[in-house]
């Protein structure tokens, strides 16, 4: 049908929320949002209780559907990540490439740009973490592929940058000079900083010379101390943004509860997950190296956390209900903050009038019961009842 109403207990916007709304539907896009008893008549699904928010963005997504972002990535192996992640509640992704060789982190954004021009859903651009990060905080990456970055590099970086809806690329100020990261935030590239033990003061000169981002706040970084702030310090005190991962794992509750306290409009909520996402897989190889699943946590072989086991439906929840955020402030580190940081709050993070109608609603427990993109329900997720009026 060309034109559908979804009536909703609540309706988050990107900004508010909004009680007893009805989204009016016409084709592909949103026409209207208005309360329930303004709504017009014709074709109608009545949610149950819950939320409807617009489709997530998710900026570090390193693979889905039983595959990773890496030497084998093409076009093909990119759009089948980016519907996954459509399915768990992302309507916009990064996909991302863990610190790798080279000719493999060239092909991948050869991939990228493939990807661009063929307009692939959800596709929003690539996120390279890695590979010129520091060898202390290597984290899972191989420390083998760690080097620092070289003119040749600089260029690809800076060429894709224009040609690619947007390329974050998360480095360690070490294997950096500021001078390069100047060059690269002038050619556009999102600068973000992460996997380094360099202390405050080189953090903020990264951020001064022009970094607009910290990779997973608290992981593979410098604590906070009380004589030495480190890269966390940096993070909390700085007026740029930070990725966090929600899963109770990778950083405590009361640990994500000070950082939302320092930094309320400033984080937002990335998944990390890996090619486990949307697949029953119990076990990947990256790199050569084993990564297992089980009981929610990815680990290498040593116990080394190697991702994540998550979806941003699932940090939503973990916010909301472990951390205390509200809704409107766990939405928005989901939605709106993301889409903001990379240029994509035009076509992502918001419910507008004349937006793509890329929605997910959530229960009134905070799971995800439906995904709709372009105005249509992925029958997979099909939970609603509904009436004709």
């Amino acid at each position: 049908m060309s034109r559908h109403i979804l009536s909703v207990a609540a309706v988050f916007d990107g900004v508010m929320l909004r009680q007893n709304q009805a989204v009016v539907i016409d084709g592909e896009t949103i026409a209207a949002i208005l309360p329930e008893s303004e709504a017009p008549a014709g074709p109608r699904t009545r949610l149950q209780e819950g939320t409807l928010s617009p489709g997530f963005v998710d900026l570090q997504v390193n693979g889905g559907a039983g595959l990773m972002v890496d030497g084998a990535t093409n076009v093909a192996t990119l759009q089948s990540i980016c519907e996954a992640h459509l399915r768990l509640g992302s309507a916009g992704i990064l996909p991302t490439l863990i610190t790798d060789t080279p000719d493999t982190t060239a092909g991948v954004i050869a991939a990228g740009l493939a990807a661009a021009r063929e307009r692939i859903p959800g596709f929003l651009g690539l996120h390279l973490e890695g590979p010129h990060l520091d060898l202390r905080r290597k984290g899972a990456h191989d420390p083998a592929l760690i080097r620092p970055m070289t003119d040749a590099d600089l260029e690809l970086y800076c060429d894709s940058a224009r040609n690619l809806p947007a390329l974050m690329l998360t480095i360690a100020p070490e294997s950096v000079t500021p001078e390069q990261i100047s060059t690269l935030a002038e050619a556009g590239v999102i600068v973000s900083l992460g996997h380094s033990d360099c202390s405050f003061e080189v953090a903020k000169a990264a951020i001064a010379a022009g970094a607009r981002c910290f990779t997973h706040l608290f992981n593979a970084m410098s604590p906070l101390g009380n004589r030495e702030p480190g890269m966390v310090g940096a993070a909390l005190e700085s007026g740029v943004c930070a990725g966090l991962i929600a899963d109770g794992i990778h950083v405590h509750p009361s640990v994500m509860r000070f950082a939302v306290a320092a930094r309320p409009k400033g984080l937002f909520l990335v998944s990390d997950c890996m090619a486990f996402a949307g697949s029953d897989l119990t076990e990947i190889t990256l790199n050569n190296r084993a990564i297992h699943r089980r009981d929610g946590r990815l680990s290498l072989t040593d116990g080394t956390l190697a991702g994540a086991d998550l979806t941003l439906p699932q940090a939503v929840k973990v916010m909301i209900e472990r951390v205390g955020l509200s809704p409107v402030d766990a939405l928005t580190m989901a939605t709106s903050i993301p889409a903001g940081l990379i240029g994509a709050g035009n076509s992502h993070g918001h419910l507008r009038v004349g937006c793509e109608a890329n929605l997910v609603h959530l229960d009134a427990d905070w799971r995800l019961a439906s995904v709709w993109h372009r105005g249509e329900l992925l029958p997979e997720n099909r939970t609603v009842t509904e009436a004709t009026i």
